[in-house]
């Protein structure tokens, strides 16, 4: 089939190069000259493990390319995914700016009938205004349909997670719209039994919030039964593991330790936050608070840990944060709780040196007054602490023994449980956990 993805973004250039590996024609859409020139080259302009072989790869084919020209995305496409974002707005809403202006850069140029799909998260209703809004300033008039295919793209595994999905969810009110639907994900529903939901717009809109709400409650869930453990004495590890194996809990997302950030949980949490409270479901406005809530305690609960370990005054300390990227994997440092701990302690007059393996750049950006190392050994020197803020591999395979000699002090604070407490003890440090024990 022909298709164009609006927005070049994380989702939108995955989804496009997806798109195009399963056998589609595919034109991908932004309005940065330089994104484009970007993707065209065969690179992603983030990190994303794979997505740089599939942009190669589909480009050399001829299936994909990118452009910034709206009229040529709108004559070729059947159907037109709309991938741009949807930031959080100043009540918690989301900002529905970048979809409003992709329909209507788009819709003057839609002379046949076609299908636009919708898979930002959005607030529920918006696939009814969108499509409102492109019948009426499109010339193939009422034979523009509006459908919601949420994306449940995880950042570090997007691509595959757009070619083998564990769901394809689908919202429409028109046979038509299922059958063109149908027919883009067929190669994947073949190749992988991937289930394709069928449902009502509204019901699709509400989907991908519902679950990074849920997904943030479980988090939060773990880290207040945490602090409950650490003060009763137990293990919130094997606790987590033995009620993992429960089919009706399951064991994802039940490690405790700094809790959730990037571009997608807090957004989501909050937004469905202020959907309930609009509603006046205000059980449901309480229950998110407090998942928030204890979230955004154990970003400070890190920093008390980290002031106690170090004497009980981080004026003048020197602190290593291992880690910036708000999960292992990426470079993205949105709402990072890693970054944020790091501000913390800067604001309270450490000496805070960053490192990441991957989120450098996007670290200084976003926080210039931090300090940044090469590597985990030379922000860890001459360091009174050791914070571990982001689950990557290479913290975990760090010899304890070969670092003592440049540390002020050999002591660590493993906030994602990612180090060998054992080891590191015998090797004479001092080591601290967040929410179980080191």
């Amino acid at each position: 089939m022909r298709i164009t993805v609006i927005g070049a973004g994380h989702l939108g250039a995955t989804h496009a190069a997806g798109m195009a590996e399963i056998g589609h024609d595919v034109i991908g859409v932004d309005i940065d000259p330089a994104k484009v020139d970007t993707l065209n080259d065969g690179r992603s302009w983030f990190h994303e493990p794979e997505l740089d072989e599939l942009l190669a790869r589909n480009l050399q084919t001829g299936r994909l390319r990118f452009t910034t020209d709206f009229k040529h995305a709108a004559a070729h496409g059947q159907v037109h995914f709309l991938a741009v974002g949807t930031p959080s707005g100043p009540d918690g809403a989301y900002d529905l700016d970048q979809l409003h202006s992709a329909v209507n850069q788009l819709g003057p140029y839609l002379e046949q009938p076609c299908l636009i799909v919708g898979k930002s998260t959005v607030t529920p209703g918006t696939a009814e205004s969108l499509e409102r809004l492109a019948r009426a300033i499109a010339p193939a008039g009422d034979g523009v349909d509006v459908a919601w295919n949420p994306e449940f793209l995880r950042e570090g595994t997007a691509v595959a997670d757009t070619l083998t999905p564990d769901r394809i969810v689908v919202g429409t009110t028109t046979l038509g719209a299922e059958q063109l639907l149908r027919e883009v994900y067929a190669p994947i529903v073949r190749s992988h039994g991937c289930p394709l939901v069928v449902t009502d717009r509204v019901t699709a809109e509400m989907v991908k919030a519902t679950a990074n709400a849920y997904l943030a409650t479980r988090i939060s869930f773990v880290n207040a039964v945490a602090e409950m453990c650490t003060a009763a004495g137990a293990n919130v590890t094997d606790l987590a593991a033995a009620i993992g194996h429960d089919v009706r809990i399951g064991p994802h997302y039940l490690a405790p330790g700094l809790g959730f950030g990037g571009g997608c949980l807090p957004k989501d949490l909050h937004a469905f936050t202020r959907q309930a409270d609009t509603g006046g479901i205000t059980p449901a406005v309480t229950l998110f608070r407090a998942v928030d809530a204890i979230n955004q305690h154990m970003r400070r609960r890190a920093v008390e840990l980290a002031r106690e370990a170090v004497g009980g005054t981080l004026t003048g300390r020197a602190i290593a944060v291992w880690g910036a990227a708000f999960k292992a994997g990426i470079d993205d440092v949105r709402d990072s709780p890693a970054l944020d701990v790091a501000e913390q302690l800067h604001r309270a007059g450490a000496q805070v040196t960053v490192y990441d393996p991957q989120a450098l750049t996007e670290a200084h950006r976003a926080a210039p007054n931090l300090a940044y190392a090469s590597s985990a050994v030379a922000a860890a020197t001459r360091a009174h602490l050791i914070i571990v803020a982001t689950g990557w591999p290479e913290f975990a395979a760090i010899d304890p023994d070969a670092l003592t000699a440049a540390v002020a002090t050999p002591a660590i604070l493993d906030a994602r449980g990612v180090i060998d407490g054992a080891l590191w003890t015998a090797a004479g440090w001092t080591v601290h956990g967040l929410g179980r024990r080191p």
